[in-house]
């Protein structure tokens, strides 16, 4: 198959500097609509991946995102929203971007060229072969994340991509490879629009539907959240409230003895056994 980089390729939109406000924001929200469509196709391979993930978490395993730039960031920010969202371990998914944490906010030189940090990066924690390595590359070509995913192939741990070209490098590396075409962005090569939507709604996919299958969700609930702000204190009151026939004060004094919703619930259906 021969790889075409349709991220890079050249705009369907013409000066874009005589558009108005208004023209521009319709036409970036018209190049938006396709991403959903574009993700969907890419459901069968998303599900290959996510079903590996858990059968190696429920081994004790975890996730590691890797990426350089937008798509580093991107796992970054999924890996860091899983403790407060279902109140597993910090370094139970966790985000490596190239560079170092500095990179999160400030580009650094060179550091998705470097095709041996990425692994190197791995092995401050303590990687395993119950551990998934998940490489995000819109382009499909990230030397940081390819050199990371072969190198873990070669140590016997499992790998999967996200990329936004078909027949990519990184999706011919990875044993389970994730390809969201979303085609050529609004302004030419800026794989931080749609490419990154698709990114993140990939990510959201993964850890969200995880999550779930190891059990850290019932109903449609986050009973393992982190109760981290009033407003979080607040739902958690109010998802006891619907779980159990308490008043709101007695909600509140259950989830402050027991610090989760989950443990308020079951400790007081035990209770009245």
């Amino acid at each position: 198959m021969t790889f075409t980089k349709t991220t890079e390729q050249t705009s369907k939109y013409e000066h874009l500097e005589k558009m108005s406000v208004n023209e521009l924001l319709a036409n970036i929200n018209q190049e938006d609509h396709t991403v959903p469509v574009a993700v969907e196709k890419a459901l069968p391979q998303i599900k290959d991946l996510v079903t590996e993930i858990v059968s190696k978490m429920k081994l004790g395993g975890r996730i590691f995102y890797i990426g350089a730039g937008t798509s580093g960031r991107l796992g970054v920010v999924d890996a860091s929203e899983c403790p407060p969202t279902f109140g597993v371990p910090f370094d139970m998914v966790v985000g490596i971007i190239a560079g170092g944490d500095a990179a999160i906010r400030k580009a650094v030189e060179n550091a998705e060229d470097n095709d041996t940090q990425a692994w190197k990066d791995l092995q401050e924690f303590n990687i395993t072969q119950n551990d998934v390595v998940v490489g995000i590359a819109a382009s499909g070509t990230t030397p940081y994340v390819i050199g990371g995913l072969k190198t873990c192939n070669e140590n016997n741990i499992s790998t999967g991509s996200i990329s936004c070209n078909a027949g990519s490098p990184i999706s011919l590396t990875a044993k389970f490879p994730i390809d969201v075409v979303v085609g050529p962005e609004f302004v030419t090569g800026s794989s931080r629009m749609k490419a990154g939507t698709a990114q993140k709604l990939v990510l959201n996919m993964i850890s969200t539907a995880t999550m779930i299958q190891l059990g850290k969700v019932k109903g449609n609930k986050m009973v393992d959240m982190q109760l981290s702000n009033s407003k979080l204190v607040d739902r958690g009151i109010k998802m006891i409230m619907s779980e159990i026939p308490v008043t709101y004060e007695k909600g509140a004094e259950l989830l402050t003895e027991n610090g989760s919703v989950r443990k308020a619930v079951d400790n007081w259906k035990n209770s009245k056994l």
